[in-house]
């Protein structure tokens, strides 16, 4: 449920157009907080969110009091929409405020050919990681954006400091983290959550994301060797087939559980004793998935990466941090909370706490709401 924002900057003088890869009902992080953010600003200002279709048509519809237009796609070049159209989609905007998400050195290269002449906000969600040889074009593109911005969001302190395209605009970056909706994550649907509890009456271990390198699930596996609860590693991906044989070859294909993927993945934070976010590298520039572990009151064990990991939950605090890459101190670290229910009850409640204080949703749109007011009144 979408709620008004009390202590929100007065907004109706805002037009505000977005800029995004997709929308959803397109499935994401950065899809996820684009709509949550989107919403929430619709109920005080105007608001357009241009993004890719999946096709090469063009469309336009309202939802959610948000209006939402998918530029026809022709192609994708390394996950990245070609819209021809888009360019001209930007510079029909009457906004006065334009703000874009990135990685997205096509919406970059677009927003600078529109020549729009409102201000310039970016939400800098990560680095553009890998991909060197279309990084030699791309880089000067999104050097040249975050040249042209008048302010520069990012996630976590920890990021910023970390990032090497951020190094040149410090000046201008503003610490805006993610949230969710902690009602929302936490209403879990009664009747899959009791049959989860029947089927694990001694709750299990749980893991949820895309199945790929850098999510370290292959490290989680081989923890798996000397825990005696079930894992249940929840995603879809290109790893899938090469987990299941590691899991077979490391004599635990019977502790772990893949169901693929899962609409709504409530029920299972609400019935895990433990979430574990193995992730290996800084391409996990933030680590969404903890904050709905942290609003089911689920403590968390995640990895001491150069990104907002674990700033978001916090080693001794709402979980347990350790070294990324080793099977060893992860297995230790769930063993600890599964062995100690005192310990994994105040780690809970405190994350329960940390995400309803820090992390919602409402909180995240009011900080950027009055970044805008500050970008406005100062130009």
């Amino acid at each position: 449920m979408i709620r008004h924002m009390a202590g929100a900057p007065a907004a109706s003088h805002f037009s505000i157009l977005h800029i995004g890869k997709f929308y959803p009902p397109h499935a994401g992080g950065m899809e996820t907080h684009l709509r949550d953010l989107a919403t929430r600003q619709a109920q005080t200002a105007k608001v357009k969110v241009i993004v890719s279709n999946s096709g090469w048509r063009s469309d336009q519809s309202v939802t959610e009091g948000v209006t939402v237009m998918r530029v026809g796609r022709v192609a994708a070049v390394s996950s990245m929409p070609v819209c021809p159209g888009l360019p001209a989609a930007i510079a029909r905007s009457p906004a006065n405020l334009v703000h874009i998400h990135t990685p997205n050195p096509g919406a970059a290269l677009s927003f600078l050919m529109s020549r729009h002449p409102a201000k310039l906000i970016i939400t800098h969600h990560a680095d553009t990681m890998g991909r060197r040889f279309l990084r030699k074009a791309s880089d000067p593109i999104v050097f040249r954006l975050m040249e042209r911005a008048s302010r520069i969001c990012v996630t976590s302190r920890r990021y910023l400091e970390s990032s090497p395209e951020l190094a040149d605009f410090r000046g201008k970056c503003s610490i805006v983290p993610l949230g969710i909706d902690p009602q929302f994550a936490a209403a879990a649907d009664p009747e899959t959550l009791g049959k989860l509890r029947v089927q694990f009456p001694e709750g299990f271990i749980l893991a949820v994301g895309r199945l790929v390198p850098y999510k370290g699930f292959d490290i989680l596996i081989r923890a798996m060797k000397r825990l005696q609860m079930k894992l249940l590693l929840i995603g879809i991906g290109p790893m899938r087939d090469d987990l299941l044989r590691l899991a077979t070859s490391e004599g635990v294909g019977d502790k772990v559980i893949m169901p693929g993927r899962v609409d709504d993945t409530r029920p299972y934070f609400a019935a895990a004793s433990v979430f574990v976010l193995p992730s290996v590298t800084r391409a996990e520039a933030f680590g969404l998935v903890q904050l709905e572990a942290m609003a089911a009151g689920v403590p968390v064990v995640n990895c001491d990466i150069d990104s907002g990991v674990p700033e978001v939950s916090v080693n001794g605090e709402t979980g347990i941090t350790v070294p990324p890459g080793d099977p060893a101190a992860l297995r230790d670290a769930i063993q600890s909370l599964l062995d100690e229910r005192a310990l994994r009850e105040r780690l809970g409640t405190e994350a329960k706490i940390r995400v309803n204080a820090e992390y919602s949703a409402d909180l995240m749109c009011l900080r950027t709401m009055r970044i805008y007011e500050e970008v406005l009144q100062n130009s």
